[in-house]
C-alpha cells in the first residue's frame, strides 16, 4: 500500500476497532517514538521495545477467551481487537502462543493494534492467507516463524513503521553477540530490550529447542505476501543461520546484527 493510498484511507475495510467517541480513540493505542515514520533517518540509534505485556489485565484475559473461542469455532477470520473496548485494546501489546491453536484461521485482522511484538507461535497458522495488521505503528519488525505460513499470500502492512522499510531506510536495533550455550540464560524471563521477546523456546530455522544448543539472531528482510518484511531469526546455530535465504531485492542482501549497518539509499532520498 503506498503512502498516497494511506494518506486518502477514510474507510475501514477490516472491522471497525475505533471507539464511537472520538475524544477517547487515543486510548486503543500509544504513540511510538522509536524513529520518524515522516523522514529517512538512517544512521539513527534504535531499540526494542521494553514493554512486557501485563498478563493480569482484563484486556488480555479478553483475547484468551476469544483465541479460545475462535480455535473451539474453527473460524476462518479473526478479528479479535473488534471484541476489545479501546481500554483493552491498549493493554495488549502482544499475542499470546495460544494463537497456534488457530489453524483454521485464513485472514488475522489486528488494524489499528498497539502490538510491538507478534510471537512466533504465528508460524503454525498453517491456514492464513491474510494479515492485516495495518496501522499498528508500534510494530516494527516480525518473527521469521510467519515464513512457515506457507499460505499466506496477501498482507497490509503499515510499511513505514518497520525497521530498514526502503521509503525511510529505519535503522535496526543491534542485536546481542552470539550464544554457543544457553545454559547461563533464563529463557523463559528475557529482557525484551536485549532480545526483542521475553522468551525463546526454540530455532527459527530448524525448530530445535534453544536449550540444547545455542542462541545466534540475526535481521534478514524477505518479501512475505504483500510486503518486504523485517524478521528477527533466532536460530540455535551458525548452520541454521546459514541456511537463511539472501535479503529481498532491494534490502541488505546478508542476514546481519543490526546496528550501525549499510543500507541502501532510501527511496524519498
Amino acid at each position: 500500500m503506498t503512502d498516497r493510498d494511506e494518506a486518502r484511507h477514510c474507510v475501514n475495510r477490516w472491522g471497525d476497532t475505533s471507539d464511537p467517541v472520538p475524544a477517547r480513540r487515543g486510548l486503543r493505542q500509544e504513540v511510538c517514538r522509536c524513529f520518524d515514520q515522516s523522514r529517512p533517518h538512517p544512521r539513527a540509534r534504535v531499540g526494542f521495545h521494553t514493554e512486557r505485556q501485563d498478563t493480569s489485565a482484563p484486556g488480555w484475559q479478553h483475547l484468551l477467551d476469544l483465541v479460545d473461542e475462535a480455535a473451539a469455532d474453527g473460524r476462518e477470520e479473526f478479528r479479535p481487537l473488534v471484541e476489545l473496548s479501546p481500554e483493552e485494546r491498549r493493554q495488549v501489546i502482544t499475542l499470546p502462543p495460544s494463537i497456534a491453536t488457530l489453524t483454521a484461521v485464513k485472514h488475522l485482522v489486528l488494524y489499528g493494534s498497539n502490538l510491538v511484538r507478534i510471537p512466533p507461535e504465528i508460524g503454525a497458522m498453517a491456514s492464513l492467507e491474510e494479515f492485516t495488521p495495518y496501522t499498528s505503528y508500534r510494530l516494527h519488525w516480525l518473527p521469521y516463524e510467519i515464513t512457515r505460513c506457507q499460505m499466506l499470500t496477501r498482507s497490509t502492512v503499515s510499511t513505514r513503521a518497520l525497521f530498514g522499510n526502503e521509503k525511510l531506510r529505519a535503522p535496526f536495533p543491534r542485536l546481542q553477540s552470539t550464544w554457543d550455550s544457553v545454559a547461563d540464560l533464563d529463557l523463559e524471563n528475557l529482557d525484551p530490550r536485549r532480545w526483542g521477546a521475553t522468551a525463546i523456546h526454540s530455532c527459527s530455522v530448524c525448530d530445535r529447542p534453544i536449550a540444547r544448543a545455542g542462541l545466534h539472531q540475526v535481521w534478514i528482510s524477505l518479501r512475505v505476501a504483500t510486503d518486504v518484511l523485517p524478521l528477527l531469526v533466532s536460530a540455535c546455530s551458525l548452520a541454521c543461520v546459514a541456511q537463511l535465504p539472501n535479503g529481498a531485492k532491494g534490502y541488505i542482501p546478508a542476514p546481519h546484527r543490526g546496528g550501525r549497518v549499510d543500507q541502501p539509499a532510501s527511496a524519498w532520498d
